[in-house]
């Protein structure tokens, strides 16, 4: 019998991140952002509370934790709803709604709960809260696009008020870590039966939840006004230590110079997503600073694989191979962020440094193209949302494929019709990013290209490969570290020949923030650190 408290995966994490640094922006490793709200100079409760406002460019998809994934509503979510472990600031695994757990045997794993939490409800927090919420996220008929993250969860079981079984169908080595991500939150169970009412009365899964989300977290829903703002307000009952901000408001604001010229005036104490171009608009200002933190996140261009000619993997190694990726990160991203050869970022277990991708060649480009019958190339489309790096990305995109005769039209999209129609299929190719939020290669790689989860778990590019399947599968229930290594590189080659994406860079996050704002931070999974800030008078 095996006991742990801490887990099979941190070790895992920690052999990754002893392989490389995090990633960077190209620049000498130093403090360049120049804030201090991380320091709170040793104040304590006293300068606690406040009204914090975020401005960001994109409204929430879901309150719901088993419904979209993007991050707007995941930096909502992760302020109301808990889940039973945490990840620290290193990517270890750690104690959260689960003060312990014990792996009895390959497939067994039983989970000891906090006692004396209650949701926002009032109703109680236990096995059976628990239960109920894996149970749906498992349902097929509510067909969640986080389900991948409990694939291999056979049973919960209730042992007793606060012990909790789950019964594997085989061993699944990032279950610990899975169950850190915010789409496995534990949710009131009165929200859960009311959600299933609704879908009885003839409404739609999540509907209700999303209206009424309810969870153990240190702040509530207050108001939500679509397209506007959420409001959140802090949890007084909360069963940790308080958070200090009386409310924090998300609000919408959808041009990054609107929500530059919004901290300049004081209107929003931080504005996220300011570009790289506003560095030094924002850290010339006298009362505020820019934010500048490490991401395991990539930002690629997906084709779609299963429509012409981006069926052909010449053509979609053909136009990997035409783009210049420093023009985009120098060009357009102002120097922030670094090449990416493949969907992990650096910090990721299962990031293979060795792997080598398809270098710049337009010429080697050309003759691939001309090999599979596009000789004087093909007219396509590059779908964006209103991100502006995105769109000056798919600008840049639109002249150097012009080079090699392939004529590009430029299609922007509102957020939520974005990825509605790219989880459709209707795009050929399309701008975005991922966030391998769980710092495990399995979140990195299984959502975004096996079979099972086209559309809207993650595989936008429609990729269907029975080898990668076949690694991907063999990488969840392999639970020996280097093994899993040796998988997840094998994977890695592979798709550099599939090429069904275009990576261009690991990312940084740039947010400015007021100077009155202390103890605000953001992680390397772009989630807002809220529990500890609060505005000094």
């Amino acid at each position: 019998m095996k006991k742990s408290r801490y887990l099979l995966l941190s070790l895992l994490f920690m052999l990754s991140l002893a392989l490389v640094a995090c990633a960077g922006d190209g620049e000498p490793e130093e403090d360049t952002s120049g804030n201090d709200s991380s320091d709170s100079s040793g104040e304590e409760a006293s300068g606690s509370g406040g009204d914090l406002v975020i401005s960001l460019p994109s409204d929430v998809v879901s309150l719901s934790p088993q419904g979209d994934n993007d991050v707007p509503s995941s930096n909502v979510r992760e302020n109301m709803f808990e889940t039973l472990t945490t990840l620290n600031e290193d990517m270890e695994v750690e104690p959260g709604l689960a003060t312990e757990w014990e792996q009895t045997d390959d497939l067994t794993w039983e989970f000891t709960l906090q006692e004396g939490v209650k949701f926002h409800d009032d109703a109680d927090f236990n096995a059976e809260a628990v239960k109920k919420t894996f149970d749906r996220l498992k349902d097929p008929d509510v067909a969640s696009p986080r389900a991948f993250l409990l694939a291999e969860v056979d049973n919960v079981e209730v042992v007793d008020d606060y012990t909790v079984r789950l019964t594997l169908t085989e061993p699944f080595a990032p279950l610990l870590a899975n169950l850190a991500h915010s789409g496995t939150s534990i949710m009131s169970p009165e929200i859960v039966d009311e959600d299933y009412a609704t879908v009885e009365d003839g409404g739609d899964y999540n509907e209700y939840i999303t209206q009424n989300p309810v969870g153990t977290g240190p702040f509530e829903l207050d108001d939500w006004t679509a397209g506007e703002s959420v409001t959140l307000t802090r949890n007084d009952d909360y069963w940790g230590e308080p958070a200090k901000l009386d409310s924090v408001q998300f609000k919408v604001v959808s041009e990054q110079s609107a929500r530059v010229a919004e901290l300049e005036s004081g209107v929003s104490h931080v504005a996220d997503q300011i570009g790289p171009n506003n560095i030094s608009r924002v850290d010339n200002l006298s009362d505020a600073s820019v934010i500048q933190e490490d991401s395991v996140s990539v930002s690629y261009i997906g084709f779609n694989t299963q429509k012409e000619p981006f069926d052909d993997p010449r053509v979609r190694q053909a136009l990997t191979m035409a783009i210049d990726k420093e023009q985009i990160i120098d060009g357009v991203m102002n120097g922030v962020g670094i090449p990416a050869i493949g969907a992990l970022a650096p910090p990721v277990f299962g990031y293979d440094d060795s792997i080598e991708g398809l270098e710049y060649d337009p010429e080697a480009a050309q003759e691939l193209l001309a090999e599979a019958g596009y000789e004087d190339g093909f007219q396509t489309t590059i779908w964006t949302n209103d991100n502006e790096q995105r769109v000056d990305t798919a600008i840049n995109l639109q002249s150097q494929l012009s080079e090699i005769g392939v004529d590009v039209e430029i299609e922007e999209l509102e957020w939520g019709a974005y990825l509605e129609r790219t989880a459709n299929g209707e795009h050929d190719m399309f701008i975005l990013g991922w966030s391998t939020v769980t710092g495990d290669a399995d979140y990195g790689l299984y959502p975004l290209f096996h079979s099972s989860q086209l559309g809207d778990p993650g595989n936008r590019a429609f990729l269907e490969d029975e080898e990668v399947d076949r690694l991907l599968d063999e990488g969840r229930v392999e639970t020996d570290p280097d093994e899993r290594l040796a998988i997840y590189s094998e994977v890695q080659e592979r798709l550099v020949d599939l090429a069904p994406m275009l990576y261009t860079h690991h990312q940084q996050y740039l947010l400015g923030v007021n100077d009155s704002v202390k103890d605000f931070t953001i992680d390397a999974q772009g989630i807002y650190q809220l529990n500890d800030a609060y505005i000094e008078e």
